[in-house]
């Protein structure tokens, strides 16, 4: 017969096995569950620093800031933004943008900026503060932001939640139509791309993307991998196009051509809409609701 000393030496390797094995289970559980750490705190500031910039072309800048660590996420709800806040010349400025990078991306933010130099437009001759100011940053310069900010939040599979004076609403729109003007185009490829992610998400996307010449449009690259998806479509329109190769439409965002790109109104419907406000007010609210389409179904960033 063994010893006692061997019996319970035997019962007491099992007993720790049996520890140790619960040990290491739980352990990969809390890992495996464990979030990752935000960097955006509700009404605090975060200061971030600029680790890379890439020139898309002459006038839009890809830039790269750095998140307080490697394992931290930015913490962006789908369908918000961010506010990039800078004391320029003395004075206080803070702007609204939208990463084009997302919670996916881990020690990292994206931004895409489109830079308004002084002594180009006319109307604007100072040009813009913010994006120049974001222009003259070099590597290794830190800027300050601040969010979550905005009223929508995409909940995912065609649901909407949006914000309205002290109202919290629902939408609820499978076939979503988008509108955006310029830099507007940044929140548009957020929602699209949390979409077009999730292969079990049932929206359509209809993009309407207007800009002053071919050469403006943003985010090229990312809108032509965004269409080899069946759920995504696109359309252009430009205020100048050249004599040959643009297949697209001329011309300022009207009636008709809201008819024809965006999908018809009804329970299943949403529009999004980002752009310079003219647009918005004169060119898509009005024409949008002349087409039947209910005010609480139209949603602006």
């Amino acid at each position: 017969m063994p010893m006692l000393s061997e019996v319970g030496s035997s019962e007491l390797l099992a007993g720790l096995t049996t520890l140790l094995s619960i040990f290491i289970i739980t352990l990969y559980l809390v890992l495996r569950n464990r979030q990752p750490p935000k960097t955006l705190v509700p009404n605090e500031k975060v200061s971030l620093k600029l680790i890379s910039r890439e020139e898309i072309s002459h006038d839009t800048r890809l830039l790269r800031f750095a998140l307080p660590s490697k394992d931290h996420i930015l913490g962006l709800p789908t369908g918000n933004h961010i506010s990039l806040i800078a004391t320029i010349n003395g004075e206080m400025v803070i702007r609204s943008y939208t990463p084009v990078s997302s919670d996916d991306d881990v020690g990292f933010m994206d931004l895409v900026v489109k830079i308004y130099f002084k002594n180009v437009h006319p109307k604007f001759p100072a040009g813009g503060k913010m994006t120049q100011h974001l222009e003259a940053m070099k590597v290794g310069d830190s800027i300050d932001v601040r969010g979550p900010k905005g009223r929508i939040h995409y909940l995912g599979d065609g649901k909407y939640e949006v914000k309205k004076k002290d109202e919290v609403g629902r939408i609820l729109g499978h076939k979503i139509g988008m509108i955006a003007g310029g830099s507007g185009i940044t929140p548009m490829l957020q929602v699209a791309s949390e979409i077009l992610k999730n292969p079990n998400d049932r929206s359509q996307i209809f993009l309407l993307y207007a800009n002053q010449t071919p050469e403006d449009i943003l985010c090229k690259d990312i809108i032509a991998r965004m269409e080899k998806d069946a759920r995504f479509k696109v359309w252009y329109t430009v205020d100048r196009a050249p004599p040959t190769g643009w297949d697209y439409s001329v011309g300022f965002v009207d009636k008709e051509m809201l008819a024809r790109r965006m999908p018809a109104p009804g329970p299943n419907t949403a529009i999004m809409m980002c752009g310079p406000p003219p647009m918005i007010k004169f060119a898509c609210l009005p024409n949008l609701e002349a087409l039947g389409f209910d005010e609480k179904e139209l949603m602006v960033f």
